[in-house]
């Protein structure tokens, strides 16, 4: 590898969003898959070359086209790859953590609002089962696209704003650059539920996107003897 990298050879940025739309997509064992992406690196379709092999190719995958286009997400349903690192959860929107699982690793995307405003990517995250409480550990890492990102905790029943400084927010990591680390901490005395808000911040152009991991972990406080 390090032959490699003296000649340019550039590792594989699994966290870059186009990538992680790719990862999403792919069919494992597939040869070769044609993905559909919308602007903002949506999959609006998936069409395995395995699955054209025969008669009336062209005019099947003019149909996959057109379903693409008209929102029908052709190609879903199936199995997909797993992610690089078995760990990870590609584009999970809720955590779960208990006793027998108490950290969890995600890969998602967030977007640069209009500023002033909030276009939060939500992650729920369910720490009921730690009845007394613990120490909540979130560490974020940035993709290495254009977007800075910002990221706020919040209580689970709270609103989450969409526009003005989040001050309900129980802890933030505002301006993570691209590439860029940081880490939320939080102790809580029951168990309880958390949201988890990730948006581009205000000095970005509106509508960059990002990707980002977040591995989000409990250590439990001990029951009182």
């Amino acid at each position: 590898m390090a032959v490699r990298r003296e000649h340019g050879f550039k590792p594989f940025d699994k966290m870059h969003p186009l990538a992680q739309a790719i990862m999403k997509g792919w069919k494992e064992r597939s040869p070769s898959d044609s993905l559909i992406l919308s602007p903002d690196l949506e999959l609006m379709g998936r069409q395995s070359v395995n699955d054209l092999i025969g008669t009336n190719m062209g005019q099947r995958y003019l149909t996959f086209l057109k379903e693409s286009l008209d929102g029908k997400l052709p190609g879903f349903g199936e199995d997909t790859s797993e992610p690089l690192n078995s760990d990870t959860v590609l584009n999970s929107l809720k955590v779960v953590l208990n006793d027998v699982r108490t950290s969890q690793e995600i890969l998602n995307i967030f977007r640069t609002p209009e500023p002033g405003y909030q276009d939060y990517t939500v992650i729920e995250i369910d720490a009921t089962t730690f009845e007394n409480g613990g120490v909540l550990t979130i560490d974020i890492s940035v993709g290495h696209a254009e977007a800075a990102g910002s990221f706020d905790l919040f209580h689970g029943d709270a609103e989450l704003p969409t526009e003005g400084a989040p001050r309900n927010a129980i802890v933030s990591a505002w301006g993570v650059p691209p590439g860029g680390t940081e880490r939320i901490t939080h102790l809580f005395d029951r168990g309880q539920h958390f949201k988890l808000g990730a948006t581009g911040d205000w000095f970005g152009k509106k509508g960059q996107v990002n990707a980002f991991v977040a591995k989000i972990s409990v250590e439990p406080n001990q029951a009182l003897e």
